[in-house]
């Protein structure tokens, strides 16, 4: 059994946990393989602390949790250097970002200095405590939670922080039959039942290697930097998407690519996952708010626009 089957194992076995939500778990572990990171932002109760755990599990991972608090300190996440009396010296005590997968739970109720402490670890793979640099696991993955309905008390995310997610993806509330199928598995007691290890870690770092060698036309490229351009052009946006979302965007549509059996990149690759790689990155201006224009429509419309290669 070569690593594809597993990644597809994995697929199967966080659908059995997390019910109904087949394409935000596929977009999930899609990130995962792409070695991005994913925001995910939705009311309680959905079931975004289970997929989170149940990847972990899946894989035989290491799995961190840390509960944002308005009063959790930097050092909580990076780790922090501690002063060893019978030595005399100072050794590293590893936080919460020392995991593989790592869930930064309702990430927006914490500081921004706190926020901040977590773009090294999501960009570079590694920690600065003292002077000193530590490498994290691999792979290493955040999926972080927030609550679009709550603002009491609250931070909201800075644009450097959203440009380091990948993808911004939302779970929603189950359909009816999907939300029978949980309440009936709740009642016998399988509902939360401990998931088995079903992709090895070394499959998923394999499968990154895979994705890495999907064949991306000049042409696709073209028209991904051209829908990534159009929103820097467009008057509604006061803040366009980054070169590091260009980047995100390719990478993405390679794991979109091996995912779906391809060694190569398609157009449509790009637009099926253009929504939820830009959107987060964008900002309207304040005459665009005061309008009512919506960021999602206009991003829409972008993609639809954008001249697709022969």
């Amino acid at each position: 059994m070569d690593e594809k089957d597993n990644v597809l194992r994995l697929l199967q076995n966080l659908n059995r946990f997390v019910i109904g939500k087949e394409e935000t778990i596929r977009k999930t572990v899609l990130c995962l393989l792409a070695e991005g990171h994913v925001l995910l932002e939705d009311v309680p109760g959905v079931g975004k602390t289970t997929l989170a755990r149940v990847l972990a599990q899946s894989m035989e991972a290491s799995f961190g949790r840390i509960q944002f608090t308005p009063d959790t300190m930097p050092q909580d996440v990076t780790g922090a250097a501690v002063y060893q009396m019978h030595t005399g010296e100072f050794q590293y005590r590893p936080g919460a970002v020392m995991h593989q997968i790592l869930l930064a739970d309702e990430i927006n109720r914490t500081s921004p200095k706190t926020q901040a402490s977590l773009l090294e670890a999501m960009a570079e793979k590694q920690v600065t405590v003292d002077g000193s640099t530590y490498p994290l696991p691999e792979p290493f993955f955040v999926i972080a939670t927030q609550n679009p309905v709550e603002f009491l008390g609250t931070y909201p995310l800075p644009e450097a922080q959203m440009d380091r997610f990948m993808m911004r993806l939302r779970l929603g509330y189950p359909e009816k039959e999907d939300e029978l199928k949980m309440a009936r598995l709740f009642l016998d007691g399988s509902l939360h039942h401990t998931s088995c290890a079903v992709c090895p870690v070394a499959d998923i770092l394999r499968a990154r290697q895979r994705v890495k060698t999907v064949s991306v036309k000049d042409t696709v490229v073209e028209y991904a930097e051209g829908i990534v351009a159009s929103t820097r052009k467009e008057p509604a946006f006061a803040l366009g998407a980054s070169p590091r979302a260009l980047l995100a965007l390719l990478r993405a549509s390679q794991a979109q690519a091996y995912l779906q059996n391809r060694d190569y990149v398609k157009p449509d690759d790009i637009q099926d996952i253009a929504m939820e790689v830009l959107l987060h990155r964008l900002v309207l201006t304040p005459d665009a708010k005061i309008r009512g224009e919506d960021a999602a429509r206009t991003l829409r419309r972008l993609i639809l626009s954008a001249k697709i290669p022969a």
